[in-house]
């Protein structure tokens, strides 16, 4: 027998697109017998991209998507509009799970921890006996453990499992947890509940701890609700945030202070007196007590407009009292029954632990969950597993856990499965597959059925079982169930599921007061490019730059520079942070913003077991979370190893004085009224031919809202995805040869310990007065008649003059060939080239590329438009789809309908660097704040 041989590209990718092109369908079952692909059915059009509605979870939440596939292969993500969770929009990490889907190191077979590759059947026959046993005990023994279920179909599974095996265990651990929330909520009303704030109708916002913001699977929702009430200068309001350390949301308030933990009980409890609590006067600093009492004065003169949130850091009791407090307030905010709430409630993970440690679990089943490294650190949960006599773990990688249980089941990625999620509102929608599984997985509901002796249950048919059951209980024997249930599937959502407000009567003042951190802290964070950990894998995340750090490849503990100097340390020192015996080496990065007292450090780094591009990037922060201190760590040591570790950065933190107002503008809403639209250069001398204007009758252009931008990085991914921008790994980023087609700057005009930041997204500038093509000796760099500045890559001899010559320096240089036979790592394996798009060129090392407004799609359109004979349509650029706030405008200057023109006339309006007279066709709306006068000293 010949040895094998592994396919050529065009091999594997016949392969991929037959099977693929099959499956189509994602709105039925995917048949089971592979057609050739000259037999595709009629309806996919080779070449052609087609929409499938899904959902994509993000800690068990859902996010309503749309998956565009071409010749079978999905190749990008975009929001589906119809859902609460995305608006249309998406984040960081939803536009990255389409390159989760071809990770090469995604587990591919079934593995035993002695013997090695195993299979399925394998599997079944050991099960058997761990199964047989615990049956016979009624369920004693067995133990289930699984992340946040919102899924109505795997909650189903688990409650029939409950139900036959009464004495069997059911455990819950999700590592970005609210679980003080949800105990506030019960101090507050008695009963658990999950609070809805609606920011499009607050006009004052105090946050205390809380990004609402910032990462998360409510960030589109929230984001775009608070954009949208801003553009209205009537109901501009006032963001008040008071926070640890610089945050999406604490870079946009008008008013911000850097308090430390300790401070916050004292924070809120002045406020709370303000509206007539009676509780202890609290001690705080005089800048403190100004900043409550400049809030509690705004909050009380907005009743019924005023909101008050709190961080998930804060204690039970803290939360309870914002809760009495929005009560006074008469808050916009909606109380409903928790989605992922269960009757009987599951137990916790430390319930598991001392069930592994009385040595009383016969079998444990993990699904999707990373315990091992997520668990916090006094549980020692990986000691504890070795404890359990049979165990298996069931997850999309050969994951920490997995490399400690003794069976490892591989699932199916999301647009490989059939399941249904649940947001944070309780919309339901449906998870449907655009793919056939890649590596032989199983989805995470047929797992569980065969662990419930249920081999053959398909996932296709669990999940329209749970939907005929719901149905059928709501209307009846006659309900037309095939109807509703494609209608569900193209529109993306459940109509009518999302959870009803109660009535939860007014709120209970807390008695017991919070007790406040001492000593060195650290806050904990979810990583906004990591979460969690679980996308650690993925090279779009890991050079995806943090928004205010702008920290790519890893994470650091941040200090405020008086910390800094205090310890005689500096930016680069590698340090150690000591806590209840255990301890965390991590690299000092000194940031503007952060609190006395305080460091913060981001989980999802220092991973051992993530995948060729994941693993030993950055510190692992999970050593020092604690089961009843999740976010905070107290009592902290922080000790110099006397290392240093570059901390690679995209761009430097940019502090900014004086007159600014051509590099980013930034305004009061007071001086809104009298503003005036800045000019784009026509007045100024130029020894380039003048502008003749747009031959073919199209003047295309895009304006963006630095007021509306929260720069969150979904624009970024977007971009990448969309047109097969490399990822060039560290050692590349490090030399400053980052490939990213747009780019997010900060800039700050306050000082280091009062920040007054803002966001400005930097794609090319389109210039009609482009300084980049007189100086092309190939003319590679040239004009279209529609005012687009494109870049002819076959005529690309890399002299890279035009990059000298950029005054924005938007301009990126194939160095290696990054994408074409010199990729980073693992990422030249066949499945990752599956996802670039067919409609952009890969570009060849030697080249000069960059952003070109998705000209691609601006040609499909066109050619739709002559095909129809029809005018143009909407064309909408991959940056401007994926914007949670709607912060990107892109347009015909010469429609009036497309509204860019009415832009220019804003009187925010102003042109990136005017005065060098490049006329560019990307311009933008300043930023807008509105500061408290009575906070004045603060912002010096």
């Amino acid at each position: 027998m010949p040895p094998l041989s592994a396919p050529s590209r065009r091999e594997a990718l016949g392969l991929l697109g037959s099977g693929l092109a099959l499956a189509l369908g994602a709105c039925a079952k995917p048949s089971e017998e592979i057609v050739p692909y000259v037999r595709a059915p009629e309806e996919l059009l080779p070449g052609v991209p087609a929409r499938y509605a899904t959902t994509l979870s993000l800690s068990g939440w859902g996010r309503g998507v749309h998956a565009i596939a071409v010749d079978g292969r999905p190749i990008k993500i975009e929001g589906n509009p119809l859902h609460p969770g995305s608006r249309g929009a998406t984040d960081v990490f939803a536009e990255a799970a389409i390159l989760d889907l071809y990770d090469p190191d995604r587990s591919r077979t079934v593995t035993e921890r002695t013997s090695g590759i195993a299979s399925w059947e394998m599997f079944e026959r050991a099960w058997r006996a761990p199964l047989t046993k615990v049956r016979e005990q009624g369920g004693r023994g067995l133990h289930l453990l699984t992340g946040r279920v919102t899924s109505p179909t795997l909650a189903r599974q688990i409650a029939a499992l409950r139900a036959s095996l009464p004495e069997a265990v059911w455990h819950v651990h999700e590592p970005v947890d609210e679980a003080a929330a949800a105990r506030g909520a019960e101090l507050a009303f008695g009963r658990p509940l999950r609070a809805l704030p609606h920011l499009d109708r607050a006009e004052t916002i105090l946050c205390v701890g809380a990004d609402p913001l910032g990462p998360g699977p409510d960030q589109i929702r929230l984001a775009a609700a608070f954009a949208e009430r801003r553009r209205d200068p009537a109901r501009f309001g006032r963001l008040y945030v008071a926070e640890a350390a610089p945050t999406l949301t604490g870079i946009k308030a008008d008013a911000r202070r850097a308090l430390h933990p300790r401070d916050w009980p004292g924070l809120l409890a002045q406020v709370a007196n303000a509206l007539g609590a009676g509780l202890p006067a609290p001690d705080l600093t005089d800048g403190a007590r100004r900043f409550a009492e400049a809030a509690a004065a705004d909050l009380r003169a907005r009743e019924g407009r005023a909101l008050v949130l709190a961080g998930p850091a804060l204690p039970p009791e803290l939360h309870a009292l914002v809760h009495w407090i929005n009560g006074r307030l008469r808050a916009p905010v909606d109380l409903i029954a928790p989605p992922d709430g269960a009757e009987p409630a599951p137990s916790d993970l430390a319930g598991l632990c001392a069930a592994l440690d009385a040595g009383t679990v016969e079998a444990l089943a993990i699904l999707d969950a990373n315990p091992v490294l997520t668990a916090p650190a006094d549980l020692d949960f990986a000691r504890a597993l070795g404890r359990a006599r049979f165990s298996v773990h069931a997850g999309l990688h050969g994951d920490e856990t997995a490399g400690a249980t003794h069976w490892h089941l591989p699932l199916t990625h999301a647009l490989e499965s059939w399941s249904d999620l649940r947001a944070t509102d309780g919309t339901a929608s449906l998870v449907q597959p655009l793919i056939r599984p890649l590596y032989g997985g199983r989805s995470v509901h047929e797992v569980l059925a065969l662990l419930c002796g249920e081999a053959a249950a398909s996932g296709h048919d669990l999940v329209r079982r749970t939907w005929q059951e719901i149905w059928q209980a709501a209307w009846g024997e006659g309900a037309d169930f095939e109807t509703r249930w494609r209608r569900c599937l193209h529109d993306g959502i459940v109509a009518g599921s999302a959870a009803a407000p109660v009535a939860a009567g007014e709120p209970r003042l807390p008695v017991r007061p919070a007790t406040a951190p001492e000593g060195f802290t650290v806050e904990i964070r979810p990583d906004p490019c990591l979460w969690d950990g679980r996308p650690a894998n993925n090279a779009w995340l890991q050079e995806c730059p943090k928004p205010v750090s702008k920290q790519v490849w890893g994470n650091a503990l941040a200090l405020s520079r008086g910390d800094a100097a205090r310890r005689g340390l500096s930016a680069g020192d590698v340090v150690r942070l000591s806590a209840g015996g255990r301890a965390v080496e991590a690299t000092v990065a000194i940031e503007s913003g952060v609190a006395e007292g305080v460091g913060a450090l981001t989980l999802g780094y220092g991973r051992e077991r993530a995948g060729a591009i994941g693993n030993r990037i950055g510190a692992n922060a999970y050593p020092l979370v604690t089961a009843a201190s999740p976010w905070l760590a107290t009592g902290v040591e922080l000790a110099a190893t006397g290392r240093r570790s570059e901390v690679l950065r995209t761009q430097n933190y940019v502090e900014i004085e004086g007159e600014t107002k051509t590099l980013f503008r930034q305004i009061d809403l007071a001086e809104l009224a009298r503003a005036e639209p800045k000019g784009i250069g026509a007045d100024q001398p130029s020894l380039l031919d003048p502008w003749r204007g747009d031959a073919d009758g199209h003047a295309w252009g895009m304006v963006i809202d630095t007021a509306a931008c929260i720069g969150c990085n979904a624009c970024v991914v977007a971009c990448q995805s969309e047109n097969n921008v490399p990822v060039v790994g560290p050692e590349e980023v490090a030399r400053g040869r980052m490939m990213h087609w747009l780019r997010i700057d900060i800039y700050d005009s306050g000082t280091p310990e009062a920040v007054r930041a803002g966001f400005q997204p930097v794609p090319c500038m389109h210039c009609e007065h482009a300084p980049c093509e007189p100086v092309c000796p190939v003319a590679a760099s040239v004009h279209d008649g529609e005012g687009l500045n494109l870049q002819v890559y076959n005529r690309c001899v890399g002299t890279r003059f035009c990059q000298a010559n950029c005054p924005y320096k938007v301009r990126r240089f194939n160095f290696f060939g990054y994408a074409d036979g010199q990729e980073f790592a693992n990422l030249d394996a066949e499945p990752v080239r599956a996802q670039r798009n067919p409609n952009v060129t890969v570009r060849a090392r030697g080249v000069m590329e960059k952003c070109t407004y998705c000209v691609q799609r601006i040609a499909t359109e066109r050619q739709a438009a002559d095909r129809d004979d029809r005018p143009m349509d909407i064309v909408s650029t991959a940056c401007q789809s994926a914007c949670p706030t709607r912060a990107i405008r892109f347009g015909d200057l010469n429609r009036p309908e497309d509204g860019i023109a009415a832009l220019r006339e804003d009187p925010r309006h102003y042109a990136l660097l005017a005065e060098l007279n490049t006329r560019p066709r990307t311009t933008y709306l300043a930023d807008v704040r509105a500061p408290n006068p009575d906070l004045a000293e603060d912002r010096s």
